[in-house]
């Protein structure tokens, strides 16, 4: 079974742009079907108050529990002092198997990764490109798996990149998504680095087209046994081990 690791959905209330207004899912689920994925992974557009929009996640989740894994967005500021709350809500009662953390709404903070580390669930960062903090996450908690999406920038950064190929070699915890990739050449050498167990297959869907992201994996050209750790093996190997 093909799974995406990296999809967004329900309504945000910022209306700056799709990714804080809303991400409907009816056109994803159809393109998702016909490139053969049959699970992914759910988690809120931004929004002010995530405890609302992991709820409105987890309505969706238990409609279709067979098709749809969930991740709890937190907000590393507005969320201090409850993530250990939010986490039990989320994990406990809801079944969540991640955390999801995007810069934009700020840095992730010790109190999420102690969260994680504590309901043994990975956490999907988008840095934005600020590759160097790996290090630290890497080393202070070597215990949580970190999937950078993007390959560590969105924004097509190279040099970011190139950096995180270098972490996904040295450190066991650090582990990419696909989404968004545009540099073939990088993907490729991420996967020649830092070896097939170490990338998955996201799309960020609702917004780029999953059998075009998907594409990119089978592009790769890799045996059968590494394009399935890509493109499920791994996923399911992370979040194997939650503790609820």
């Amino acid at each position: 079974m093909i799974i995406d690791c990296h999809c967004h959905t329900g309504k945000g209330d910022g209306l700056t742009g799709p990714w804080d207004t809303a991400a409907p899912l009816e056109k994803y689920m159809g393109r998702a079907a016909r490139a053969g994925i049959g699970k992914t992974v759910l988690f809120s557009v931004f929004h002010s108050d995530y405890m609302a929009a992991n709820r409105a996640v987890a309505a969706t989740v238990r409609r279709n529990p067979d098709r749809f894994f969930g991740f709890a967005c937190l907000h590393p500021v507005n969320d201090r002092g409850r993530v250990r709350g939010m986490l039990q809500e989320a994990i406990e009662e809801f079944g969540f198997r991640g955390i999801k953390i995007h810069r934009h709404d700020g840095r992730i903070t010790r109190e999420i990764c102690e969260g994680a580390r504590f309901y043994r669930v990975p956490v999907l960062y988008d840095l934005m490109g600020e590759v160097s903090v790996v290090e630290l996450l890497a080393t202070e908690y070597a215990d949580v798996d970190f999937i950078i999406p993007h390959l560590g920038s969105f924004g097509d950064d190279w040099r970011a990149q190139l950096a995180l190929i270098d972490h996904l070699a040295r450190h066991a915890n650090i582990y990419a998504d696909t989404s968004g990739v545009r540099r073939f050449d990088l993907l490729q050498e991420a996967v020649r680095r830092g070896g097939a167990e170490k990338i998955l297959f996201g799309s960020d869907g609702p917004w780029l087209h999953p059998g075009l992201e998907l594409a990119k994996v089978r592009l790769l050209g890799l045996p059968p046994e590494n394009e399935r750790l890509i493109s499920e093996g791994n996923l399911c190997r992370l979040i194997s081990r939650v503790n609820h």
